[in-house]
């Protein structure tokens, strides 16, 4: 899969060469370079279903897309919603991020995170494939991006350096989360002390105590070396967290229909790898876990009490959700 693409983790801004037959504007023929950044290290699945995508660029452009892909926010000083504001200003073409990030600019986008909303992967993806992907297309063409499909960071989970297996064995401890309203009040209505920081920050903070535990999918945590700083891994699968592709609309607008193809086209086949890619590798890095980590898989009876104490968090966000994006993301029956 490793090609010689021009693959680099610089600080540079994104910059865009167009060379095209009909001039200004990109048409057909046009020769650009583009910046594509990811949250996670270049040991993700995120960072190798970006890989995925440059390399169909490469190879169905031949030559004319080049895509930088950027690890670990280095774009936006490790500020992930920063790096979304970049995506949308057209400071850079594309990135991965989750909706999670989103909701710190449009709480709606937050929807699909909520708490205990699917039990399994089999109610996520005619979501995905249906509503949701409708909803979320309409919101970020609001904030001037192009979306590219999903791609998935997966269940989140929980580490910490004492077992969890009931809501009170959270009290008191402090829980990084992602930069999100709904994460903070999630856990501090289950007793923790949540605090949101840069997940660039987690591993040292973790290290020296100033936060007691964590929450993201199994391939953050692995890729983060989450491991080698906690003792427990609580899989509780509390919230399913989706990547949005998305891609400067105005840099999309201005291509010829046939390179608009080109990257959607690359787009869909990137994600579909990614995605596959994050759930084969699913059980290797539980097990993986396993060996620096006490793991605690929830039965469903201590399941139904974390739902039972999150209620409360329902009945506050649907309508910040608003009712039309909320029933766009609900499983079917």
């Amino acid at each position: 899969m490793k090609k010689a693409m021009a693959v680099v983790g610089s600080m540079a801004a994104l910059t865009m060469t167009v060379s095209a037959c009909d001039g200004a504007g990109g048409g057909e023929g046009g020769s650009y370079t583009w910046d594509f950044t990811i949250t996670t290290a270049d040991s993700s699945t995120w960072y190798k279903g970006a890989e995925k995508f440059a390399e169909l660029l490469d190879e169905r452009s031949d030559g004319r897309m080049v895509v930088n892909i950027v690890p670990n926010e280095q774009l936006s000083g490790g500020d992930p919603a920063a790096g979304v504001e970049q995506l949308a200003n057209g400071d850079k073409a594309f990135s991965y991020n989750s909706p999670i990030i989103y909701s710190g600019i449009d709480q709606r986008f937050g929807a699909i995170t909520a708490p205990f909303l699917y039990e399994s992967l089999d109610e996520v993806d005619p979501i995905l494939e249906g509503s949701g992907a409708e909803a979320y297309d309409g919101m970020l063409e609001e904030m001037g991006i192009e979306f590219l499909g999903f791609g998935e960071s997966g269940f989140r989970q929980l580490t910490t350096n004492v077992p969890v297996s009931s809501p009170e064995d959270l009290k008191g401890q402090k829980i990084r989360v992602a930069g999100s309203s709904l994460f903070l009040d999630f856990y501090s209505e289950l007793g923790a002390d949540p605090t949101s920081m840069n997940f660039a920050e987690v591993f040292t903070s973790l290290q020296n105590g100033t936060i007691d535990g964590q929450e993201n999918p199994l391939d953050v945590i692995q890729s983060g070396g989450i491991g080698e700083v906690q003792s427990n891994l609580t899989v509780w699968n509390y919230s399913y967290d989706p990547l949005l592709m998305g891609m400067n609309k105005a840099m999309f607008d201005e291509l010829s229909e046939e390179d608009q193809a080109i990257v959607t086209e690359a787009a869909a086949e990137a994600n579909e790898y990614q995605v596959g890619l994050n759930r084969d590798l699913a059980e290797e890095q539980l097990e993986e876990l396993g060996q620096e980590m006490e793991v605690a898989e929830l039965d469903a009876d201590q399941l139904a009490d974390f739902r039972e104490a999150s209620e409360p968090i329902f009945e506050k966000y649907e309508e910040i959700w608003t009712p039309e994006i909320f029933e766009q993301v609900q499983p079917t029956d």
